[in-house]
């Protein structure tokens, strides 16, 4: 089936976590789809009338690498039917990659599954098979280090060696790759080599898309509706909670800069009782509050209690009314936050940067939240979100 000239595919985004789910949607909202996140992979949550992109936190990064691979498996399965099925990766290959990866091509029944990682936007490129951050390989960077999840292999023939591998600006050996089938890897250091290895495939439900946001804008960009479906009104907050959980060095620097430049209240949640941050913030007479995790690494089991902290904390501050809006950082972070919350999931309404989704909780609690990867985005990005939040800020998809 080609559906080169049809603006409205249906669309299903399979995720690991909650900011790839956002990563892989927004870009779809961006160009005028309707999109949402779903926390759970429930039939009871599925509206099977609605059209748009459906994206899936399937938290496979909280799970061992067996079960990560058969939820993977068996929602590909579910989501076979879709004209387009992506499996989103971390562009810094952090997670199940390989396992994931697998299981989500076996069960989405498709011709081939071809794999592009690259996130351009953020420094991230596909070299030869080689993931790379700024140019250095990904199992070097500040991602190798990271105390969660940290990226053990750079090299995605060493991952992959079943695969084939296609260099950058050779998009046209893809047809002829696609119908041998198998696993095929896509370099690429451009927007544009994404964009050239999506225009190179006619039959797009021949294969599963497996990549970052970069090649979710490219196919976002392709199937573009002539006009927006509608979002759900942005009501501008008042008082925003920006929820740190990554520890990332880049986040770190940009609420090191939120608070240096707009005096924010903050707080760093302890393992002992929650009540005690919740006090200091409702005592707060700020006008952005600000909870974190401590900077210094932790056990698994400690990290876990302060992951739950911080969802308590959030929680009643949200029901209080003390807070109107949300900025969560992390994907573990806002999954737990949105656990308390008891929301299904997520309405997108846009994607102001890339790798930012923007939208209202669905449920009862529809209060505009704002999502990011821990890694991305420059020092300034928390201060422009929370202006955004605000309805102070323009995104950079506004004329």
């Amino acid at each position: 089936m080609d559906h080169r000239n049809d603006s409205s595919p249906s669309v299903a985004v399979l995720a690991d976590d909650l900011t790839s789910a956002a990563d892989g949607a927004a870009p779809f909202r961006r160009t005028g789809h309707r999109a949402r996140i779903l926390l759970r992979d429930d039939a009871s949550e599925r509206d099977e009338s609605a059209a748009g992109v459906t994206a899936l936190d399937l938290a496979g990064r909280l799970l061992d690498v067996a079960e990560a691979a058969a939820r993977t498996r068996r929602a590909a399965r579910t989501h076979a039917g879709s004209d387009l099925l992506l499996k989103t990766v971390d562009s810094t290959l952090r997670g199940h990659i390989a396992a994931e990866i697998r299981a989500a091509y076996e069960g989405s029944g498709r011709r081939a599954a071809l794999i592009a990682p690259a996130f351009p936007a953020e420094g991230r490129t596909t070299v030869r098979g080689v993931q790379r951050v700024r140019g250095v390989p990904v199992h070097a960077s500040e991602f190798g280090r990271d105390p969660v999840h940290p990226a053990h292999c750079s090299d995605l023939a060493e991952l992959l060696p079943e695969a084939v591998l296609v260099d950058a600006g050779r998009a046209d050996e893809l047809p002829a790759a696609i119908d041998k089938g198998g696993l095929i890897v896509c370099s690429a250091v451009t927007d544009g080599d994404l964009d050239r290895i999506v225009d190179a495939v006619d039959a797009v439900d021949d294969v599963l898309w497996i990549g970052s946001p970069g090649l979710a804008a490219a196919l976002a960009a392709r199937y573009a509706r002539p006009e927006a479906m509608p979002v759900p009104e942005l009501v501008p907050a008042t008082r925003p909670l920006v929820v740190v959980g990554s520890a990332n060095p880049a986040t770190r620097r940009q609420l090191g800069n939120l608070r240096a430049e707009l005096g924010s209240a903050g707080v760093t949640v302890a393992t002992g009782d929650p009540g005690a941050s919740v006090a200091e913030l409702s005592a707060a007479d700020a006008r952005i509050l600000t909870l974190r995790t401590p900077d210094e690494r932790h056990t698994t089991a400690t990290a876990n209690t302060l992951t739950r902290h911080l969802a308590e904390v959030t929680r009643t501050l949200v029901a209080a009314g003390t807070v109107d809006a949300l900025v969560l950082t992390g994907g573990e972070t806002a999954a737990h936050v949105l656990g308390q919350l008891d929301v299904a999931g997520i309405e997108l309404t846009d994607e102001p940067e890339p790798g930012v989704a923007r939208g209202v909780l669905l449920g009862s609690r529809n209060i505009p939240v704002l999502i990011k990867a821990g890694g991305f985005g420059d020092d300034d990005l928390l201060l422009r979100l929370c202006a955004l939040a605000a309805g102070a800020g323009r995104s950079q998809g506004e004329g």
